[in-house]
This record gives C-alpha cells, structure tokens and sequence, in this order.
C-alpha cells in the first residue's frame, strides 16, 4: 500500500485535472508550481506587478503547504520562474518579507531562481515548494 496522497484546498487554485495541488509521499510534501491566481475565482491578479504576483503566488503554496499539514517554516526548497531576470529585485523583495515572516525557527528555505517561459502571458512569476513535513 502506497503513503502517496493528493492533498487538496480552496485555499489555493484549482489545477488542472493533469496535476494536483500538492503530494505528499511519506515526511515529503511536494507544492506544484502556483501562479498568481486569486483562490476563489482562478482570475490572474496584479497584471504588471511582480511584488504582488510573488505575495499571491506564496499565499497559495501557504494554504496547500497547510492543508497538507506543514507549513512555510517546513519548507526545504523553493524553486522560482520568472519571465525576466529584470524583476528579480522585485521578487527577491516580497519573496524575503514572506519567509521573514512565516519561518520563526529563522532557518530560511534553499531555493533556485530561473527566467523562463511562463504558461500564461499575465503570469511573471511561479512558484513551486518541497516541504518535509513532521
């Protein structure tokens, strides 16, 4: 028998029927790529403003990271898309706030940051998590 399970919340947009929200596998639990989507209607917010997206974006792999029964503290690694590398100082900024806040043991997450080619034209940012969970 398999410890795999979907984890699955309101709190965060509803995937594609391709993926899940979030799996965890035992202590792992693995965030799919969030973009910046507003929870309750799936609309793309903050159209231009990467500050804002990566506030959205880290709220939603919050409320999956919850309902999988971790939290942003637990998170081992984050990896971040972005479309150019000229909003990472943007990024970096609202990104830094959020950890600032939501890690108490004051031991921040590792993470990775690329530019890429983003699914959706009003997205400029996402973000994936892989948290271990106690």
């Amino acid at each position: 028998m398999s410890d795999k399970t979907r984890v699955v919340t309101d709190g965060a947009p509803t995937p594609l029927p391709v993926f899940s929200q979030g799996v965890r596998k035992g202590p792992l639990l693995q965030v799919s790529g969030q973009g910046p989507q507003d929870p309750a209607t799936g609309e793309y917010v903050h159209p231009g403003d990467v500050k804002a997206q990566t506030r959205r974006v880290l709220e939603n792999i919050k409320a999956v990271l919850e309902a999988g029964g971790a939290s942003v503290d637990d998170v081992l690694m984050f990896r971040v898309y972005l479309t150019t590398r000229d909003d990472f100082a943007a990024m970096n900024e609202a990104y830094s706030a959020f950890v600032t806040e939501n890690c108490p043991s004051g031991v921040l997450p590792c993470r990775t940051t690329v530019a890429v080619e983003l699914p959706h034209p009003s997205m400029l940012v996402e973000i994936d998590a892989l948290a271990s969970v106690s």
